[in-house]
């Protein structure tokens, strides 16, 4: 959803401007404070990464919404679906990082308190909650080797927002999907989601028999089969849907100070052809493990082979040829 924006806002001219200024640049990827007094050393490599990351923000929706939507009471945000693209001299690769990714979140200074946290063993999002954009981009460098070039973030309300601003999203599904914790409930077919159907939908992983790493497909998916929706002339030249669609994501939007819509027009090209069979190659995480019990529950471990040998490829920028997902 975050990169589909990019192609909304180049589609008109006139908008540029405005949307420029009303970008939220709200991260600094850089270290701060007294992480950035102890010389913290950032990976190197070639090729550009983009840190893609759907939360759970409430923010924009009311109590009603937040109702309808299953979206729950907790304040905050947190990380609920998480990508890596890469982008390089092969292409593209749009990776899905399992938000239960059983990881070493490397030491840092607390943001509330300033004191020192040394580094532990928790899932991926953790860190996200612990220490806002800036550790989740830390914690997903650390343990792949990959400098983080850029981030974006949208939450609940602009992704439902600009799903129903185009007119919902088509999406087959081989079975019938019921979950009551994010409200799913699909008949197997094809049909045209809604933008609380695709909530459901990508938030749903309690049928799926790979739990976390099952949602993350899912949620690849769901982006390529929305970006290839926005990009039909029906969608992108009629203003009636243009307009409150780029209210919409603007609204719930959070990117890094270095990013602008040409980076993020850039991002969405990478990612419209990540659908498997042309363009950006779409592929998740190698894993040898889901459902592990640890004490921080259950979790996906990493297949440590497998992820390292696809880590180095993309850090030297070469065809990856490493399979994805489990073993």
């Amino acid at each position: 959803t975050v990169a589909v924006l990019a192609l909304l806002l180049a589609a008109t001219g006139g908008t540029y401007a405005w949307a420029e200024t009303t970008l939220n640049r709200g991260v600094d990827l850089a270290p701060a404070g007294a992480d950035a007094a102890a010389g913290t050393t950032l990976p190197t490599g070639a090729g550009t990464n983009y840190l893609i990351v759907g939360s759970d923000s409430r923010e924009g929706l009311s109590e009603s919404e937040v109702d309808e939507l299953r979206a729950g009471g907790g304040g905050g945000r947190r990380a609920d679906s998480l990508f890596l693209l890469h982008t390089g001299r092969h292409g593209a690769v749009l990776l899905g990082l399992p938000r239960d990714s059983w990881v070493t979140i490397p030491g840092h200074h607390d943001p509330a308190t300033g004191k020192r946290v040394p580094p532990e063993r928790d899932k991926l999002n953790a860190s996200f909650a612990y220490g806002g954009p800036r550790l989740l981009a830390r914690t997903v460098e650390h343990n792949t080797g990959l400098r983080i070039d850029h981030y974006a973030e949208i939450g609940f309300a602009g992704f439902v927002r600009v799903v129903d601003a185009v007119g919902g999203v088509p999406m087959c599904l081989d079975r019938d999907i019921r979950d009551e914790k994010s409200g799913a409930d699909l008949r197997r077919g094809c049909r045209t989601l809604d933008g609380r159907q695709s909530l459901a939908f990508v938030r749903q992983r309690h049928q799926e028999t790979a739990g976390d790493l099952g949602r993350s497909r899912n949620q690849q998916r769901f982006l390529s089969a929305l970006a290839g929706r926005v990009t039909e002339p029906g969608n992108a030249l009629d203003p009636s849907r243009l307009y409150p669609a780029l209210g919409a994501g603007l609204d719930s939007l959070v990117v890094d100070r270095g990013m602008n819509l040409r980076k993020l027009a850039g991002m969405f090209r990478s990612v419209r052809g990540a659908d498997g069979d042309r363009g950006a190659r779409r592929l998740t995480v190698p894993v040898d493990a889901v459902g592990l019990a640890t004490p921080k529950g259950n979790v996906v471990r990493w297949d440590a082979d497998r992820a390292a040998l696809l880590f180095r490829q993309l850090r030297e920028d070469r065809a990856v040829t490493v399979v994805g997902g489990r073993g």
